[in-house]
């Protein structure tokens, strides 16, 4: 197994960095060259490393909804569904199911927005929501799989791999893939794991699902019996014998991953733990997530860390809430689910915005599918992978757009379709990555997050 990478370990290139060059009259190459002539020897696989083309984002922050919201409750409008209520459906013993809740048009844009989003509405116009998704399995565990790998039949990279691979990391005391309250159920481990990539390139993850990530620490982060300097000497010796071994053992990427997880964690004790603080953020700044306020807590915790950490050089964050599996009792639990994250996420993208980041970070919103438009229960509704919703905002995309269709019911995507494969080349796009050139030599081939799939769907940037 060897690595083979076509572009140079650099120093990070930004948004700004390309902007600035262009009004001084120099184009992507030229900076590119400008940057090469910068490298600098670095053998920590974690260094920053210039992308194939001038991105719009300089990182990530994905809002996992897990369990497959409805779009028909959020951001997919169906008069035509709330019409024929009650009518028999496409599904044995089913019938057609209408929303509950009203929709609205909101901002300079129009976006239909579900009255159960009353924050996210505020947001319309910095929202690009696309509401023809689809995929290829309606089972949780391999729509997840596929969410986050590109595959469901094999254990692949995670996406946060893939890019932490390509790009390297902007903050060498941080990970630099960072997954908060991760899914442990459902072959979660799998989701954030680098697979055959190098295993440095992995997630540190931070709490568990299903938990306040209030009480989420990282064990062993401080060493009471040594000094710093103590640390280091012992590091530096453990390290030695590690490094002798790894070079009688070229093939085994673990032990590279070792090494530099025991470089990363004496690191990390001196800047995780002040990220991981809230305590300097004002009162306006934790009541806008709604911090300390029931429902909100837990997932506002996670949206104000997310914009911590993307604010210390994080390069992929990824945050989860559950249970937006509703076959029944959508009448209450889908109002409960869309309270715990409507007013964090849309605090979350006010506050990039406000500091100037939500230029240059990505952040997608979705689940691993979607609901169906008919249900035997009236009150309940099955997992639906042929046609769903995500929304993505910030990082170079159309703010106020609305991309694709389904049908007037809703079982499916008929216009302007967007697979997942194209989601994910999109988003490695944004990052100023191609997905066909994005490789990792394994097992006598090259692999990619899209396999033979993909195509960036160019519509959805300014």
């Amino acid at each position: 197994m060897t690595q083979t990478t076509s572009y140079p370990q650099t120093r990070r290139v930004t948004r700004r960095d390309c902007l600035k060059t262009a009004s001084a009259g120099f184009g992507w190459l030229a900076l590119a060259g400008l940057c090469q002539q910068e490298t600098q020897a670095n053998p920590s696989p974690l260094a920053p490393k210039l992308p194939h083309f001038a991105p719009r984002a300089n990182r990530v922050i994905f809002l996992c909804m897990r369990g497959g919201p409805s779009q028909m409750e959020s951001f997919d409008f169906k008069p035509r569904l709330n019409a024929d209520n009650l009518k028999p459906g496409r599904n044995t013993n089913c019938k057609l199911f209408g929303s509950q809740w009203d929709f609205a048009q909101h901002g300079d844009s129009g976006t239909w927005v579900s009255e159960l989003f009353p924050h996210l509405a505020t947001q319309a116009d910095r929202l690009c929501v696309i509401n023809s998704m689809h995929t290829d399995n309606n089972n949780h565990p391999q729509a997840l799989e596929q969410m986050h790998t590109g595959s469901f039949q094999f254990v692949r990279p995670s996406i946060g791999s893939w890019v932490l691979y390509g790009l390297g990391t902007e903050n060498n005391n941080l990970p630099g893939f960072i997954s908060l309250n991760p899914l442990k159920a459902l072959g979660g481990s799998r989701y954030y794991a680098s697979a055959f990539l190098p295993a440095s390139y992995q997630a540190t993850s931070i709490g568990e699902s299903g938990k306040n990530i209030k009480a989420a620490t990282i064990e062993n982060l401080t060493n009471p019996r040594l000094t710093a300097t103590g640390q280091r000497q012992h590091l530096d010796l453990l390290q030695s014998m590690n490094r002798r071994f790894a070079d009688e053992q070229p093939g085994d990427t673990r032990l590279e991953g070792m090494i530099e997880s025991f470089e990363l964690a004496f690191r990390m004790q001196s800047e995780l733990p002040g990220v991981m603080d809230l305590a300097g953020e004002t009162k306006e700044t934790l009541e806008s997530y709604g911090i300390g306020t029931g429902p909100t807590d837990n997932f506002g915790r996670q949206c104000l860390l997310a914009r911590r950490f993307a604010e210390a050089g994080v390069r992929f964050i990824e945050i989860t809430d559950e249970d937006w599996d509703h076959h029944g009792f959508v009448s209450r639990l889908m109002p409960q689910a869309a309270q715990r994250v409507d007013q964090p996420a849309a605090a979350l993208i006010k506050d990039l915005h406000a500091r100037g980041m939500l230029e240059d970070t990505l952040i997608v919103w979705g689940g691993e599918f979607g609901r169906t438009p008919d249900d035997p229960t009236q009150d309940g509704r099955g997992h639906n992978h042929k046609g769903y919703t995500m929304w993505l905002a910030g990082g170079g995309v159309k703010g106020g757009l609305t991309w694709g269709q389904t049908d007037e019911h809703g079982y499916e995507a008929v216009v302007d379709k967007v697979h997942l494969h194209d989601l994910h080349a999109t988003i490695l796009y944004a990052l100023g990555l191609d997905h066909e050139r994005l490789t990792y030599r394994y097992a006598g081939r090259d692999f990619r997050l899209t396999d033979v799939h993909g195509k960036v769907v160019g519509g959805l940037f300014a």
